[in-house]
């Protein structure tokens, strides 16, 4: 077992994340992660409303008794969405863990931590991690060029980007882009991070809660199938690369405007590729990590894995590489 200040500081027993993501963070998926020991995040506002997202909770906790927790992204938005409503909901759920992510989270962070609930705040950068910690944060899930999503505008991978982050920040923190197996698990642990935050790798599990089709295109796909866009407005994100992604860069190289993009890049196209399988229908979120995944396992046997072959490396790869030198025989 890997015990970590992340682990102790959450309450579970491996240094496993699956955070937020979109239409996929559901009951379902969370509370098989929470079941197999790792952290989970319900996607707040995947959920309608913010009593839908109550209702969630409560499936999900019909599901497990282990801990999980609620991510709250905070982005702009032509209409933005009624965040204190949904952070309410939360507290009054009585969940004690939030992911925050986005736009500088001040009054969440000190709403949840005015009610006891702990805060792991999601970054790109080493500076927006030490901002994060000097609001109260409890917690850091530093997010390298790698990732699916936003990646930020720096272009830093996570080789680079956590152990500089591991020098300055202080609080526990975890790594977040391209991991999916114990071999990142254990880079990450070297490189300063105290466990490691999955999103693609557990999109592809049997509780996943998309479409099969979906699924088995991440599998196939290497490390080569991704798209950024929104490069030209500084909103970058990576996405799985399709028909739909690749015409939308194009059409950036070309200037075009958001305006110009909207109806291509609308959520509610997205929505529908995880509900019906084509994987053309609209942009959805992947990282590069999709060249490391190779099946499709229930997410107990994903986190059984990882744990088990993380302490194989450890004791018996990196173990064995440590060889006493030799006395010089006497003369």
């Amino acid at each position: 077992m890997l015990q970590t200040r992340f682990t102790k500081l959450v309450g579970v027993e491996h240094p496993i994340v699956q955070g937020g993501m979109q239409w996929v963070g559901r009951a379902e998926l969370v509370a098989a992660v929470a079941n197999a020991g790792a952290l989970g995040f319900i996607t707040a506002l995947t959920q309608p409303t913010p009593e839908d997202l109550t209702k969630e909770i409560a499936r999900c906790r019909d599901l497990t008794d282990k801990p999980f927790g609620v991510n709250l992204t905070i982005l702009p938005a032509i209409k933005p969405p009624p965040y204190a409503e949904y952070r309410s909901a939360i507290i009054e759920s009585g969940i004690t863990v939030v992911e925050t992510a986005g736009n500088k989270p001040q009054e969440h962070v000190d709403e949840f931590k005015r009610h006891g609930v702990k805060v792991v705040h999601k970054c790109t950068s080493v500076r927006h991690a030490l901002s994060a910690e000097r609001m109260g944060v409890d917690a850091i899930s530093i997010d390298g060029f790698e990732c699916a999503g936003h990646p930020g505008e720096d272009d830093t991978p996570g080789l680079i980007l956590i152990p500089a982050a591991a020098n300055k920040v202080k609080i526990p923190m975890i790594a977040s882009g391209g991991f999916a197996d114990a071999r990142g698990l254990v880079a990450a642990l070297a490189l300063g991070a105290e466990g490691i935050n999955m999103g693609t790798r557990f999109m592809a599990t049997k509780e996943s809660p998309i479409h099969q089709s979906i699924k088995e295109k991440i599998v196939a796909n290497d490390e080569r199938e991704t798209e950024l866009i929104f490069r030209t407005m500084r909103n970058t994100s990576r996405v799985a690369k399709n028909e739909i992604s690749t015409r939308v860069v194009a059409m950036e190289k070309e200037g075009a405007r958001f305006e110009d993009i909207r109806e291509l890049v609308a959520g509610a196209r997205g929505k529908m590729v995880y509900a019906t399988g084509n994987s053309d229908e609209g942009i959805w979120s992947a990282g590069q990590v999709q060249g490391l995944i190779r099946d499709i396992p229930s997410c107990a046997e994903l986190i059984s894995r990882i744990v088990r072959e993380a302490e194989a490396i450890i004791r018996s790869r990196l173990e064995g590489m440590i060889v006493q030198p030799q006395r010089e025989a006497a003369e």
